[in-house]
């Protein structure tokens, strides 16, 4: 029976953002590369308007989280994420569906996603009581497992029309509102006597400082642009046009795609889970990543569908791992009071290296079809991994709460 305490409310709002996106990547992706047939440059800029707010407002999303709470600003974000499918709704309702208007809508649904993330993973440590990675691996593996219903809703686009997807979408989030609204979380937030902008400025400053001179929180941050840059960018650029280029490209392949991978990202969190942990999260954040890349490399050679389904799935497992102990790291690390700012560092370097990696990843298909630009983007991910381990001590960080 679901009992709303705290960490039960955390959980649902938690589940609601992760089903509603799990919905978004696989619709966005279809009306751009199969309704729309846009080109591969045009869909690395559609898929780059989505992470472009993260870019410039995740960082004020986490320094408002620290100032006025987690709670407040999930709120206030989620609130706007469930307005966006509405709006996206009408417009393909009274037939102005075009590339502008999808942008529009990529904009507005960053936008929101840059309050939400920073002021929803401040929250987690609240309610960790001190076992975080536990509590990151909990987390994942709901949201994993939460994501591949998403997708099989999704997969019925074809079926059932964008705009009852779309409903659905801002349905769940409406949801996720009104869970945040009923939790209660003791939040101890930072006031000061200097002006709106002036704390701003100041907060960001203070948490990029304890980003760079922490060893363990600059290096994930590190290894995070090039996940975003080569991983981010191939999976939500490079994929899409590689099955529309070698396969039928239905929004049921994009979703199969998509729930072989969150499965994959499941396997792996319930494995953790299981496991109770582990004790040097950088050795495992290293070797999963290194997996990683040299899947992404295996799937430019996949012959067949089937083929290229078991490849990613496999990619989720590596990239389960890597998620899970980059975020585990980065929560045990950061300063309580600086914790909405540092996870906004943590998602800024993931989603503004994601941006460059769709426009990169669109280029390098126009350039070199699909299968080469997977093999690019393996080799940086296995060039990113060589670089860590040379110059960092991440290898020998051991968690506090495994």
């Amino acid at each position: 029976m679901f009992r709303p305490n705290g960490l039960n409310l955390y959980l649902l709002a938690n589940s609601t953002w992760y089903l509603a996106f799990a919905i978004q990547m696989v619709v966005f992706a279809w009306l751009i590369t199969i309704q729309l047939n846009e080109s591969p440059t045009r869909v690395g800029v559609a898929q780059m308007a989505l992470l472009l707010p993260s870019l410039i407002f995740i960082l004020i999303g986490g320094s408002l989280a620290d100032r006025y709470g987690g709670r407040l600003i999930a709120i206030i974000g989620q609130s706007a994420a469930a307005l966006g499918p509405i709006g996206l709704t009408l417009i393909i309702v009274s037939g102005h569906l075009s590339f502008q208007t999808v942008i529009l809508f990529a904009l507005w649904m960053g936008t929101a996603q840059a309050l939400v993330t920073p002021a929803r993973d401040g929250l987690l440590a609240k309610l960790a009581e001190g076992k975080v990675q536990k509590l990151v691996i909990k987390v994942s593996m709901i949201q994993f497992g939460i994501q591949i219903l998403g997708f099989m809703i999704a997969a019925k686009a074809d079926q059932l029309g964008a705009t009852t997807v779309l409903c659905t979408q801002s349905a769940i989030l409406s949801l996720g509102v009104i869970a945040f609204a009923a939790l209660k979380v003791d939040e101890s937030t930072s006031h000061s006597d200097v002006g709106f902008t002036r704390h701003i400025v100041d907060s960001i400053i203070e948490g990029f400082t304890t980003v760079r001179s922490t060893p363990a929180l600059l290096t994930v941050t590190l290894q995070n642009l090039a996940m975003g840059l080569f991983l981010m960018g191939s999976y939500i650029v490079t994929m899409p046009l590689l099955i529309r280029q070698n396969h039928e490209g239905t929004s049921s392949e994009l979703a199969w795609m998509n729930i072989a991978n969150a499965a994959g990202l499941f396997l792996s969190s319930m494995t953790l889970l299981r496991m109770g942990g582990v004790k040097k999260p950088g050795r495992a954040l290293l070797l999963s990543l290194a997996v990683a890349g040299l899947l992404l490399g295996f799937a430019a050679f996949a012959g067949s569908f089937a083929e290229l389904i078991f490849v990613v799935f496999l990619w989720g497992v590596s990239g389960g791992l890597v998620m899970i102990m980059s975020r585990s790291i980065m929560q045990e690390q950061a300063p309580a009071e600086q914790r909405g700012r540092i996870m906004a560092f943590f998602s800024l370097s993931f989603m503004g290296a994601g941006l460059f990696g769709s426009l990169l990843n669109g280029y390098l298909v126009e350039i070199f079809h699909a299968e080469g630009a997977l093999l690019f983007a393996a080799s940086g991910i296995i060039l990113a991994v060589v670089l860590i381990r040379v110059t960092s001590s991440i290898w020998y960080l051991e968690s506090h709460s495994s």
